[in-house]
């Protein structure tokens, strides 16, 4: 008896997301097909010019322009940036710093160090029932 391994695939979306790119700006071709672990990999390896450029100059996803922002998604949408944007956008935004970025950047900063204070704290209780 042989075992046959099927190859296991993937929708656009999902290489997409896992890229870190904006499904939208990808070409034809990978929008239309399916993609493959095995590719997905190659394309993470060894990212031909197309994916290169997209993750250089966008227009990126969400998640990418709040990181790049130093803020949440909900903090993109709280500030009216629904869209996907460039990196020449990002840096404007960042260079204009309205007052909806300096406040969302602060509560992003407060959210990491309350996360911090638990983390040490959980690990403070840890230590002592040992």
């Amino acid at each position: 008896m042989t075992s046959h391994q099927s190859t296991q695939t993937m929708k656009p979306a999902t290489a997409a997301k896992k890229l870190g790119v904006y499904l939208e700006a990808t070409p034809a071709e990978f929008r239309e097909g399916v993609v493959s672990r095995a590719e997905l990999s190659a394309l993470q390896a060894d990212p031909p010019q197309w994916l290169r450029e997209l993750r250089r100059n966008g227009p990126h996803p969400r998640p990418v322009v709040a990181q790049k922002l130093g803020v949440s998604i909900a903090g993109l949408a709280r500030g009216g940036v629904t869209e996907p944007l460039t990196t020449e956008q990002i840096e404007a935004l960042k260079a204009e710093e309205p007052e909806w970025l300096r406040k969302e950047r602060a509560t992003q900063a407060e959210v990491r160090k309350e996360a911090a204070r638990l983390k040490e704290r959980d690990a403070q209780r840890s230590d002592r029932s040992s």
